[in-house]
């Protein structure tokens, strides 16, 4: 008994026991999961042929290589005329200046010898100071204008503004900037004749007497005294406009003198230039 109660089921220890108690594989397996489709990641109508890949591909590349060919044609074909024009002194000017408008060529980096930049650059800022000169003279013709009731005078400031900008740079500077990128004796004998009517303009503008009816449209030293007694602020804007010409001629003045030392063989510039002994005999 005392054994029969140990074993808890039987007496026997021998007996055997039904193989489902003990088993973990006579459970039920469990149901597999359904097989997906043929088409759930490939489409079967959609059969690719390696063959027609190949041959897509092969005829990609041949149109690419066929592009790239025609475009390394046109390159050598426009390098060719470009160095031909060169030869010939004829130079390719693409507009570039003002960046967000370009209207006129300027590279002085690449166009122009190294030493003679720093003079093509000073030209180059004598020819915005002209343009701001004009720009603030028609400002205070324009409110001389409104107070005498005279429009006269601003007509002629806005004649000077239309036609004194692409003036300048079509009378002198392009001739200097031409002529100091190929050495030319007619385009320095060009710049020196109009340069010297734009300085004498300066001048004039700075003083404009009152004996000429224009003296009234330029806001010179003398205009300057006479609106002030009328207007103060007005007067103080003349002022300013005096002292802008007054400064434009200055500059002007050092550019003629520098270009003019070059010319004739004088001066750090010329010194660098090989030919600089003979440049007076040019003009």
């Amino acid at each position: 008994m005392a054994a029969g109660g140990r074993w808890g089921h039987s007496d026997n220890p021998f007996e055997e026991v039904e193989i489902d108690q003990v088993n973990p594989f006579s459970h039920p397996r469990p149901t597999p999961l359904p097989h997906e489709p043929v088409a759930f990641y490939n489409d079967p109508g959609a059969s690719v042929d390696p063959l027609d890949s190949k041959k897509g591909l092969k005829k990609k590349e041949r149109e690419l290589l066929a592009k790239e060919a025609e475009l390394n044609k046109r390159e050598q074909e426009l390098k060719r005329r470009e160095e031909a024009l060169a030869r010939a002194g004829v130079f390719i000017e693409p507009k570039n200046w003002p960046p967000f408008f370009p209207v006129i060529h300027v590279d002085i980096s690449n166009d122009i010898p190294v030493h003679l930049q720093r003079v093509q650059y000073v030209a180059f800022a004598s020819l915005l100071g002209l343009v701001i000169c004009l720009f603030w003279n028609i400002i205070c013709v324009s409110a001389i204008a409104i107070m005498w009731g005279d429009p006269r005078a601003w007509f002629l400031a806005a004649i000077y503004f239309i036609t004194g900008c692409p003036g300048a740079y079509f009378s002198w500077y392009r001739p200097l900037y031409r002529a100091m990128r190929k050495e030319s004796a007619f385009r320095y004998g060009w710049f020196f004749l109009f340069y010297f009517f734009h300085i004498s303009f300066c001048i004039y503008a700075a003083i404009s007497p009152s004996i000429f009816f224009v003296g009234r449209s330029l806001t010179g030293i003398f205009q300057a005294i006479n609106v002030i007694g009328y207007n103060g602020a007005v007067g103080i804007l003349f002022f300013l406009g005096f002292a802008m010409f007054v400064l434009e001629a200055l500059l002007s003045i050092w550019v003629m003198q520098k270009v003019y030392w070059y010319f004739r063989g004088k001066g750090k510039e010329a010194e660098m230039r090989p030919d600089a002994a003979a440049g007076g005999s040019r003009f």
